[in-house]
């Protein structure tokens, strides 16, 4: 089993490429080597292979990587399935991992961010899940999307230390990831990656 991420930058067009693809490519490149296992294609589409229990993540953190930057957002399908053909380039390869990721992301309307994978009863209890969160997640500043980037890939950071990294006072932190929901949406994470081990 494999998990595939299909994503677009939505109102791409409202931001210096330069600035949020360079971030983007960052986060990509600690996952896996271009073009196998990730590519951006068209200018603001991308899509990139990653274990299934990662994917959920990982989405979180591009979603953070993507909202630091002013009036632009990211859509995100995560497809989890087999791989049946490896060509080398991602966008060219096959199975239901790209065949879910690929019909996930043609549905998502209101949505910024949805699963499919084979198991219909645990994609209903996460895509549940993923909706509420969304309700903060799609409201992240500039300022919070920063904070919970830095604080998702410095796991062993506490909030003084982050106070520290950012400049600010410990209560600001503090504030920052309760708006930000930072702890919810962790254990979410949390939830995922317990539930997708017992299906995969």
């Amino acid at each position: 089993m494999t998990s595939i991420i299909t994503g677009d930058i939505v109102n791409s067009k409202e931001s210096e490429p330069k600035k949020w693809l360079d971030a983007l490519k960052t986060v990509f490149n600690k996952y896996g080597k271009e073009p196998t296992q990730w590519e951006i294609y068209r200018g603001d589409s991308f899509q990139l292979e990653v274990k299934p229990e990662d994917a959920l993540e990982i989405a979180v953190l591009i979603k953070a990587t993507i909202k630091q930057f002013k009036d632009i957002d990211v859509r995100m399908a995560i497809g989890i399935g087999d791989k049946t053909y490896t060509s080398n380039k991602i966008t060219e390869s096959n199975g239901s991992a790209f065949v879910n990721s690929g019909e996930c992301f043609e549905r998502l309307k209101k949505n910024t961010l949805a699963i499919r994978s084979p198991f219909t009863a645990f994609d209903s209890q996460i895509n549940i899940m993923l909706e509420l969160a969304q309700l903060t997640m799609n409201n992240w500043t500039v300022t919070t999307a920063s904070l919970i980037k830095i604080a998702m890939e410095h796991p062993e950071l506490n909030q003084k230390e982050l106070a520290n990294y950012f400049d600010k006072t410990q209560g600001n932190i503090s504030q920052g990831l309760k708006r930000s929901g930072y702890d919810e949406i962790l254990k979410m994470v949390l939830y995922y990656n317990s539930q997708i081990k017992t299906v995969c």
